[in-house]
Formats: C-alpha cells, structure tokens, sequence
C-alpha cells in the first residue's frame, strides 16, 4: 500500500505560481510512476505530468513550458511547479502512484483556483 497527500493548492491570481507537493508513505520502493492529474469542474480527469523513477519526465501538451515535475527521493515527495497560471488551470490536482504490478494509489487532491 502506498498513501500520498497533495498539499500546495489554493487560490491565486492569473500569471502567479503555485507550488504543489505529493507526500508519499507506505510501500514507496515499489512506485515505478509518479503522475499528477486534474479534474476541471465538468471535465474529465487529465494527466497532466509524469515522473518515472528514473527522472524522467512526461506532460501533456497544453501544459508544456508551464508545468515542472520533480522529485525528492529524500523527501518521498514529487512536486508540480505551476507557472504563469491560467483560470483555466483551475481544477483539483491528484496525484498517482502506480507500482510494477498495475497498481495505482491515489492521493485526496488539492484544489487550485485561478481569478483572472
């Protein structure tokens, strides 16, 4: 079992930055991925940024040049650097831990809300 716990959302002007952080516990040796999506209000989930553990990095296109994934292994931690914030990045952020065997954990997520 793995636990995660987003934290970092909150409500920001346009063009401002958010830092969001995913704390994980439990059974983190076997986490193969780590991924952060959202859920726009009327949306569906998007991934959005992935991180394998051997660093390497993964967005979605409409994200590139704004969002930054990284990891601090001393830390179990991953982190979303959020640049230039749009209103239409507003959504809840999760994050995902999948294992080698398929399995995915998920954290509670963490709401972050763009005024323009």
């Amino acid at each position: 079992q793995v636990q995660l716990v987003e934290s970092g959302g909150g409500l920001v002007q346009a063009g401002g930055s958010l830092r969001l952080s995913c704390a994980a516990s439990g059974s983190i040796s076997s986490i193969s991925v780590m991924d952060w999506y959202r859920r726009a209000p009327g949306k569906l989930r998007e991934l959005v940024a992935t991180i394998t553990s051997g660093g390497s990095t993964g967005y979605v296109d409409s994200v590139k040049g704004r969002f930054t994934i990284s990891r601090d292994n001393a830390k179990n931690t991953v982190y979303l650097e959020i640049d230039g914030l749009k209103p239409e990045d507003t959504a809840v952020y999760y994050c995902a831990a999948s294992n080698n065997n398929g399995d995915t954990y998920w954290g509670q997520g963490t709401q972050v809300t763009v005024s323009s």
